[in-house]
């Protein structure tokens, strides 16, 4: 498993809008996921042994803060052809047996993890109320196998200064993660390989 770093996208960046079929089959587009205190977007696949270490911190995290404001979404960009198990039928096995209480994209053109400078999964990003980047980077200092409690107190404390209607800490650790697997001659020029 490749360990790769997110790539820290400058605080204040507009957050990219997007259009893109959830698991349910309704194309969802980033108005329709936006809180009132501001909106996450992860990035995550299936298969990931990274985003399985802290799938159920993840559905914790939106079950928690979903009623205090905070939208949710995550986004699947890996290339599916060479990863069948982050396909669009297995994301909804995926969402149902982790009980995401969010919805769940799939990005096939890979361009909305463009928009973003996504490069890892899981990469975090959570935007204001006018939807400018205040956090991104790790869940927490948990990887697999070091030994670190999976408790998302990273993001869970970037969540609670949007809630209470401050700015986060700009002191913020990048995200560890498998590199999203991109279609062949598809890579981004940030890809720095895998």
């Amino acid at each position: 498993m490749v360990r790769t770093p997110s790539t820290m996208l400058p605080l204040g960046t507009a957050a990219p809008d997007f259009s893109l079929p959830n698991v349910d089959g309704r194309v969802l587009s980033l108005e329709d996921v936006v809180g009132e205190r501001g909106t996450v977007v992860m990035f995550i696949c299936n298969h990931c042994p990274f985003v399985k270490h802290v799938a159920d911190q993840l559905a914790q995290l939106g079950r928690d803060y979903a009623p205090r404001g905070i939208g949710f979404v995550a986004i699947s960009s890996n290339d599916v052809s060479a990863h069948p198990a982050d396909s669009p039928e297995q994301m909804i096995h995926e969402a149902e047996l982790r009980g995401y209480p969010f919805p769940y994209l799939y990005d096939e053109t890979q361009e909305i993890a463009r928009d973003y400078r996504a490069a890892c999964t899981p990469d975090f990003f959570a935007f204001d109320a006018g939807r400018r980047l205040a956090y991104r980077g790790q869940l927490d200092g948990s990887r697999p196998g070091n030994g670190e409690p999976v408790n998302g107190a990273d993001l869970r404390a970037a969540l609670e200064a949007l809630v209470a209607g401050t700015k986060p800490t700009e002191v913020q650790r990048p995200s560890l993660g498998c590199n999203i697997k991109w279609k062949p001659g598809q890579e981004p020029e940030y890809f720095v390989g895998a």
